[in-house]
C-alpha cells in the first residue's frame, strides 16, 4: 500500500516530492524528498511526514527554506521537470514579501559595522601614531 491519501473520483494526484523537483523548488527529487522528511513542508497547514504524500491543484505547500518561507498554491500538475517558466506556470505565489528595512547586522559581505572587528590598515596606523603622540610605545 502507498502512502498517498485516496484521491477524490476525477481529481488527479502527483507525489509531493515530484511537484516539488517539477516546480523548481528543489535541485532534485532526493533533495525535495529529504525537504518533506525533514518536516520543512506543510500541505494546507499540516505536517507532512512522507515524501509520497499526494498532492492536488487548489491545495497550499508552505515550504521553509534557508533563508525564506514560500507559500505556493498548487495551480497545474507538472508532466516533466522543464525550463523555468515552464515550471512557475504550477504554481501561484502566495509568499509573503520581503521586508523593505535590512536587519542592522545584515550587511553586505566583505562590509563590517564600524568599531567591530579586527581594524583595518589604516586605523592602525591612526592608532600607532595616537600611541606615539602620547610616549608610549605601541607594543
Amino acid at each position: 500500500m502507498s502512502g498517498t491519501a485516496p484521491a477524490a473520483p476525477g481529481q488527479a494526484t502527483q507525489r509531493i516530492d515530484k511537484w516539488l523537483w517539477f516546480a523548481r523548488v528543489a535541485k532534485s527529487r532526493t533533495l525535495a524528498q529529504k525537504l518533506a522528511l525533514a518536516g520543512q513542508v506543510r500541505l494546507n497547514r499540516e505536517k507532512i511526514a512522507s515524501a509520497s504524500k499526494a498532492v492536488r491543484i487548489g491545495d497550499v505547500l508552505t515550504i521553509t527554506l534557508d533563508r525564506k518561507v514560500l507559500v505556493l498554491k498548487i495551480a497545474a500538475l507538472g508532466s516533466r521537470r522543464g525550463p523555468a517558466p515552464e515550471a512557475r506556470a504550477l504554481y501561484e505565489d502566495l509568499s509573503p514579501p520581503p521586508p523593505d528595512n535590512p536587519v542592522p547586522g545584515d550587511l553586505p559581505q566583505g562590509q563590517r559595522e564600524q568599531g567591530s572587528g579586527r581594524p583595518t590598515k589604516r586605523e592602525r596606523r591612526q592608532l600607532d601614531a595616537l600611541r606615539q603622540q602620547d610616549g608610549k610605545n605601541g607594543y
